[in-house]
């Protein structure tokens, strides 16, 4: 499973790297917009990249435990995975990490923005719908690659919300690495990991 998890990590950097230079270039463009529409616009990529991510991580586990689509699942282990796996990962990525940076760099509006409570109306049903697609079309090629891309999104415009001006050079490196580190470690972890950690397989 060590080995598995470096080769992921490994495949999955040069994707990565060029979706956290695409944050980059989006936070140059909309650092200016007011805290409140940078808010609005989290609450659509973060929900968005939360029905991927339990899309992928449902489908990761009936794929490699139950071996294909529903019938042999136990929808209740598939429900937890799927939510666990996907709302917690999410969090990590799209609102604890980037914090940590909002921190590090000292943000004048820096907040913690949790979707799946302040938002828990639209967040966690929209998990639920990710694992039921998952249960009658499990899929995880396409859904990973909008999750990575959705989740470095997402992260961007939770820093977008604290920055309160213009950022220098030195800033857009530490925001840089913290993006590549907030979507490539929780991203893998939850899409191939986690599920796999129930199914008792390590193989991909």
């Amino acid at each position: 499973m060590i080995g598995q998890i470096l080769r992921e990590l490994k495949s999955h950097a040069p994707f990565t790297l060029l979706g956290a230079a695409t944050g980059i270039v989006i936070m140059i463009l909309f650092q200016r917009v007011p805290h409140t529409t940078a808010l609005n616009i989290f609450y659509v990529l973060h929900p968005i990249h939360v029905v991927l991510s339990a899309l992928v991580t449902a489908s990761m586990y009936e794929l490699h435990k139950c071996g294909g689509v529903g019938g042999k699942c136990n929808i209740w282990i598939l429900l937890v995975v799927g939510y666990t796996g996907s709302i917690g990962i999410a969090t990590i990525s799209d609102s604890l990490i980037p914090y940590l940076g909002e921190v590090m760099l000292n943000m004048p509006d820096r907040g913690l923005h949790i979707g799946f409570i302040e938002k828990w109306w639209l967040v966690n049903p929209l998990a639920i719908l990710g694992i039921a697609v998952a249960y009658f079309r499990p899929s995880t090629k396409f859904p990973h690659a909008g999750h990575v891309l959705l989740s470095i999104w997402a992260s961007i415009f939770h820093i977008i919300m604290a920055v309160g001006g213009t950022l220098n050079w030195l800033s857009y490196i530490v925001v840089f690495m913290f993006l590549f580190i907030a979507v490539l470690i929780p991203c893998c972890v939850s899409d191939i990991v986690f599920p796999l950690l129930f199914t008792g397989n390590s193989k991909k």
